[in-house]
């Protein structure tokens, strides 16, 4: 981890590769900002929102700059589930803390039934419709997934009370198709698929990170193109690298991270480098 005396020899505010960057300072793609806008109307109506992409493409990101912008309004009730994995009782019982009603899951219809007047009391008093977010929900057993979509409608279905923000890998996308959660999957207003970035995005996102931890040239121009063709569309590799080479550059006292210290760390002498040590360790063992 990169220390305080260090980020301030290198004029910075805070690490722009760490997974706690502040998030105003996020970097917010054009098409994830049409994402919001569209999120902030459906939380008013309620009903479904789907996140969704491979490893590394910045749902996690993308979910918490989604809360941050929800959190500024005061009435907002929102809910995290910290454990998408758990069956029906432990489902039950982590609504029931989130939202304070008492629950006894042997009795999933009484649970059921003071969670949604809960609901929408909240809902006819402020307006807004309570929102919980799902992180992982790829995770999430059918039957659970099915109980949200249940609990979330009223009115036979003419009206909902809740709105579910769901986060997962491809997996979550397959998932849909499955016969018992087709009813969810019809019922999913906003969608956003989080595809490979592009080096020119990538580049965006760096320059972006950078600026906003206070010293924009942190990196030369080369190294900035360098990292992010070798990134392969990837946020999460991209913000990895980042953080090795301005490791590296703490402990060599660099005044600027440059190209000759990528190919040092990630270039084919580098990892035969590794691979060699990795022999002599193995020979050593023997």
């Amino acid at each position: 981890m990169t220390s305080h005396k260090h980020l301030a020899l290198f004029g910075l505010k805070w690490d722009p590769f760490s997974p706690d960057v502040p998030t105003e300072s996020l970097y917010t793609p054009p098409r994830v900002e049409h994402f919001f806008f569209r999120a902030e109307h459906q939380v008013r109506q309620g009903g479904f929102l789907c996140i969704t992409g491979d490893n590394g493409n910045g749902k996690s990101t993308v979910l918490r700059q989604l809360r941050a912008r929800l959190s500024t309004a005061s009435d907002l009730v929102t809910a995290e589930m910290a454990r998408p994995q758990s069956e029906l009782p432990d489902f039950y019982r982590e609504l029931g803390d989130h939202f304070d009603v008492p629950l006894k899951p042997h009795n999933r219809w009484a649970g059921f039934k003071s969670l949604r007047e809960r609901w929408q009391a909240h809902m006819e008093t402020t307006l807004w419709r309570p929102v919980i977010f799902v992180d992982e929900a790829q995770e999430m057993p059918s039957a659970v997934l099915s109980e949200l979509r249940l609990m979330s409608s009223a009115d036979l279905d003419s009206r909902s009370i809740l709105t579910v923000v769901l986060c997962g890998d491809s997996r979550l996308g397959e998932r849909f198709r499955e016969p018992a959660l087709i009813p969810l999957a019809t019922r999913i207003r906003v969608r956003l698929v989080l595809e490979p970035a592009t080096p020119r995005q990538l580049h965006d996102c760096l320059s972006h990170l950078l600026s906003q931890a206070g010293n924009p040239q942190l990196m030369t121009t080369g190294l900035m193109t360098t990292l992010c063709e070798h990134a392969l569309g990837n946020y999460r590799a991209l913000v990895n690298m980042g953080a090795e080479l301005l490791a590296a550059a703490v402990h060599d006292e660099l005044p600027q991270l440059n190209e000759k210290l990528f190919f040092d760390l990630f270039g084919p002498t580098a990892r035969e480098k590794g691979r060699s040590r990795g022999q002599s360790a193995s020979q050593a063992r023997a």
